[in-house]
């Protein structure tokens, strides 16, 4: 819900295994650098009907026992860190992958930890909320892994682009983002080589360049004295935007872009960024109307 007078707020899914993670301190400074207000949010699965008879009570008031000190812990590093940010707790019975999605609906940010898995622990794992919340969150969502990284030693956002509506949606987000926290802006093209001759290949990657060109120049006035570079590069997406992320503070990216098989809510491209990335990976939603 909008909080503090309607502002949307910051909000931070919260781990009880991590609560002092370097998703606290991500989403810390996002809420201090947009002077809004954060919202620290743990989800306890609500109790099942246990048809053998078993009692669950015990367990799921430990369970929200153990998501109270979470949220404690998470609270007590947000005041150390950014003291003047005005943050608040929530302990939700529901699933934390909807609980989030929910959230999202009046949140200008979601901020979650991830764990590295490989990809059939994804799919076995029920702590798997990344994956589902980039997919289908209303707003753009940070997955900020354990090792990841806030500081400014990495003054660089790499915004990954194709000139589909998200990507556009995308570089938004990321010269923002890059405005607010003193970075260069990078933007990144990558093209897979088709089987063309020298000469069509080169008008090719010539459009490409121009395509890019055309949407940095639509968005100059809003930030006139950012650093800016682009490139237009050969290769898999997820290679080259893995390999520019090695120097970023964030790499950001739309939900979906060109190539997607229809009805897919998670690209191939954000996906594979969340297993393989190097730093923060940001998911923007689709833009309103563009389906």
């Amino acid at each position: 819900m909008a909080a503090d007078g309607g502002r949307r707020p910051v909000v931070l899914g919260v781990d009880a295994t991590a609560p002092e993670s370097a998703a606290v301190v991500w989403a810390a400074e996002e809420a201090a650098l947009r002077r809004l207000p954060l919202r620290l949010v743990h989800a306890v699965e609500p109790m099942e009907v246990n048809l053998r008879g078993f009692d669950e009570s015990h367990r799921h008031r430990r369970l929200r026992e153990r998501g109270d000190e979470a949220l404690a812990k998470a609270l007590a590093l947000v005041h150390d860190r950014q003291p003047d940010v005005d943050a608040a707790t929530v302990l939700a019975d529901d699933v934390p992958a909807p609980a989030l999605c929910e959230e999202s609906q009046h949140a200008e940010l979601v901020v979650l930890g991830s764990r590295r898995m490989s990809r059939v622990d994804e799919l076995l794992s029920s702590y798997s909320v990344a994956v589902p919340l980039a997919a289908q969150s209303d707003c753009p969502v940070v997955v900020v892994r354990e090792a990841g990284h806030s500081g400014t030693d990495r003054p660089v956002v790499v915004a990954g682009f194709d000139a589909s509506p998200e990507s556009l949606a995308a570089l938004d987000v990321a010269a923002d983002l890059a405005a607010r926290r003193g970075a260069k802006l990078r933007v990144v093209q990558v093209w897979s080589p088709p089987l063309l001759r020298s000469g069509d290949q080169e008008r090719h990657v010539a459009e490409l360049d121009r395509v890019l060109a055309g949407a940095l120049a639509a968005r100059a006035t809003d930030h006139p004295a950012q650093t800016l570079s682009h490139e237009t590069v050969p290769g898999h997406p997820v290679e080259e935007l893995a390999k520019a992320s090695e120097q970023a503070l964030a790499v950001v990216v739309g939900r979906r872009g060109h190539g997607g098989f229809t009805g897919m809510r998670l690209g191939s491209v954000p996906h594979g960024l969340l297993h393989h990335a190097h730093c923060p990976v940001v998911v923007v939603p689709p833009p309103e109307g563009a389906g």
